[in-house]
């Protein structure tokens, strides 16, 4: 209830203002890129635990264990790290899928292919935006 000659709040509430400037945060597409490759790294290593554990277990070779303990690491660095360390664990990782891919190609190495395609185009652009 107002008393006459007195005016009434209207001002909203003190931290329900949104400030003008105030704009979503835009992810590069670089970091898109990098960010399937993570994604794609993980699961495909989750696949790859999954049957190294599994019942009719998967031989323990170089291959398997590099591609078990390896891609999804160097991804999220690649993705996650500031511009000198992004590049070279980008390097790093198109290096150990290629090599993982190589040696199990006819286990569970084709499931990694679209992780080394989606890191592959996020290095490329990585390079590009460096020069």
């Amino acid at each position: 209830m107002t008393t006459p000659g007195t005016s009434v709040d209207t001002s909203p509430a003190v931290g329900t203002a949104v400030p003008a400037d105030a704009r979503p945060a835009v992810v590069s597409p670089t970091r898109r890129w990098l960010l399937a490759a993570l994604l794609l790294a993980g699961a495909a290593q989750l696949i790859t635990i999954s049957a190294l554990v599994s019942v009719d277990p998967l031989a323990v070779t170089w291959w398997s264990l590099l591609l078990a303990i390896a891609p999804a690491p160097l991804a999220a660095v690649a993705t996650f790290t500031p511009a000198p360390v992004n590049g070279l664990a980008a390097l790093a990782g198109l290096v150990v899928l290629v090599a993982g891919i190589a040696g199990g190609i006819l286990h569970i190495g084709l499931f990694f292919v679209p992780a080394l395609a989606a890191l592959a185009v996020g290095s490329v652009r990585l390079w590009r935006e460096r020069t």
